[in-house]
């Protein structure tokens, strides 16, 4: 399926009219009995698919769409994937894969569809060139992934907290307390003083990721590994000065590991008034807040210019028993009009240079983030961002300096002895 004159039937649903596509069916066999197909779609924390969903399947009566959602990540959606990849089975028609986890399966085209033989090919236009890229075989023949979004970043607060610090609440005024991280070391420490009983940031993960993608392209434009695949996270400025900078706001961290249920449950308990925030984010700090809290959360600039973290894609695996009917659903949630609906939703930011001119992303505001102008913040951008070297095992690589963070915030490990556990570590799981 093209996103072109060929599939003017997405863009019509979209638009709210259902218009019959190009038939969508499973084996003859099926088609005779007139039995429904179940496309099974696989994804973690917040895409914001739910109202697409339900448009295709109303344009595809024979599509049924059974939706999967784990909401940790690194510790329960990736072992899972990994293992129905390894056995066979079990994994989803359509899977999300976030960023590095695509890199480290880049070597294993085998297990998934080349999109190029369902019109992949005639799609590079309504993504970023990079983005694009990405989402092929390290050798570069096979189309394996379709790109959902990307990760620009700002600082998200909880105006209300700001407030009873004394800190201002307008997002402007925010953003002109932290130009640098040490600038907002300091006006943490100010609202620490007047909130004892809220940490000013959710813990090390976020604010890890964050300074490590300023830093990156300073550095090479890699973090733990080269450009050649070695092992450089001891060599690497990047690494360092992002380890460094988060130990040193450790006593204003509620030391919580992102996307953890102590961590999902810290939204409503008041636990910390900041977070760094790719555009992604936004959908996961709603999702965990609730309506009870629209419009106490805001965004701000985020300390030491901008960056690039984040961003996932769109996979069918091998496995599935429908990959015609899968990758034509991948591609319809992957087209710049849904990518336009879930930035609506979950505030996605689209990899598709169309979505992100089209007035409903540039000129957008969220209203649960009190108004929050998020085309212009996020969407502005986006364009311009670049992508990030990451190692095949990069994913495995962060989860342990993410998780030394947290021990040398609990006090189990000085920040010398946290670093050269990384370090060794670190080296361990890319071997």
């Amino acid at each position: 399926m093209k996103f072109s004159r060929k599939t003017a039937a997405f863009a019509a649903v979209l638009a709210g009219v259902l218009v019959a596509g190009t038939a969508c069916g499973g084996s003859d066999d099926e088609n005779a009995s007139g039995g429904d197909i179940t496309l099974t779609v696989d994804t973690f924390g917040a895409f914001g698919y739910e109202e697409l969903f339900t448009q295709y399947e109303a344009a595809h009566p024979g599509i049924k769409i059974e939706h999967r959602n784990e909401k940790e990540h690194e510790k329960v959606y990736v072992p899972k994937l990994l293992q129905y990849l390894e056995t066979g089975s079990g994994a989803g028609d359509v899977v999300a894969l976030e960023e590095g986890v695509l890199t480290s399966l880049r070597g294993q085209a085998d297990k998934f569809i080349d999109f190029n033989g369902y019109g992949g090919a005639e799609l590079e236009a309504n993504f970023i060139k990079w983005k694009y890229d990405l989402g092929k075989s390290l050798d570069g023949k096979s189309l394996m992934a379709l790109g959902t979004d990307v990760g620009g970043l700002a600082m998200c607060y909880r105006t209300d907290l700001f407030e009873k610090a004394g800190l201002p609440t307008e997002r402007d005024e925010v953003s002109k307390l932290w130009p640098t991280w040490a600038d907002y070391s300091a006006t943490g420490a100010k609202f620490q003083d007047k909130v004892a009983d809220t940490k000013f940031v959710d813990g090390p993960a976020a604010l890890y990721n964050a300074i490590l993608s300023q830093e990156a392209p300073k550095n090479g434009n890699y973090t733990y590994f080269d450009n050649a695949g070695a092992y450089v996270a001891d060599k690497n400025p990047a690494v360092k000065t992002a380890f460094d900078t988060v130990n040193g706001l450790k006593d204003l961290s509620a030391g919580l590991k992102a996307f953890t249920p102590e961590w999902q449950t810290g939204f409503k308990k008041d636990s910390f008034a900041t977070m760094a925030c790719p555009a992604w984010m936004l959908g996961v700090i709603k999702e965990n807040s609730g309506d009870a809290y629209a419009g106490k959360w805001d965004v701000a600039s985020v300390p030491g210019g901008g960056g690039n973290w984040g961003g996932s894609y769109l996979a069918v695996p091998k496995q599935s028993e429908h990959p015609k009917e899968a990758a034509e659903l991948a591609e319809f949630l992957t087209s710049p009009e849904s990518q336009i609906a879930a930035f609506k939703a979950v505030n996605a930011l689209p990899t598709s240079p169309q979505a992100l001119a089209d007035p409903q992303v540039a000129d957008a505001k969220n209203d649960y983030f009190n108004d929050a102008p998020v085309g212009k913040i996020f969407a502005a951008g986006a364009s311009t961002l670049q992508p990030v070297q990451l190692g095949v095992e990069n994913v495995s690589v962060r989860t342990v300096f993410e998780d030394i963070l947290i021990a040398i915030g609990q006090g189990q490990l000085s920040a010398g002895e946290g670093w050269t556990k990384a370090i060794e570590d670190g080296r361990k799981k890319s071997e």
